[in-house]
């Protein structure tokens, strides 16, 4: 199983930037995919992930401004990252599991998904 980010980089506060994950050996529609970051000194948090019937859930800090999608023909999960803050700026890791953690990640319950990503910076500069 592989799961490759694309899409980080650098943006100003107030921008947008899009992730994309492409999965490998790997049926996404088939699970639950995902979003997490982890500044530095911080603990990895949630921000957002997709069930396999579409449901979402969102970590509050994101809500409305971030979004989660799939593409099923392109094997191919997305983060939509709108109105960016400086805070927002950490490593971005695509994560993957056959059992739905999307309400976990909207509770903020620690949960690591089976399959991950090598993640991939995005800086928000002021």
């Amino acid at each position: 199983v592989q799961l490759v980010e694309f899409g980080g980089g650098s943006v100003q506060g107030g921008g947008s930037l899009r992730l994309s994950c492409a999965a490998s050996e790997y049926t996404l529609s088939s699970s639950c995919g995902g979003w997490f970051r982890q500044a530095p000194g911080q603990e990895r948090e949630g921000v957002g992930a997709i069930d396999n019937d579409g449901t979402t859930g969102y970590a509050n800090s994101v809500k409305g401004r971030f979004t989660v999608s799939r593409d099923n023909d392109k094997n191919t999960l997305y983060l939509q990252m709108s109105d960016m803050k400086p805070e927002d700026s950490a490593i971005y890791y695509c994560a993957a599991d056959p059992q739905p953690f999307h309400l976990r990640v909207e509770d903020g319950r620690k949960w690591s998904p089976t399959d991950w990503g090598q993640g991939t910076q995005v800086t928000v500069y002021s």
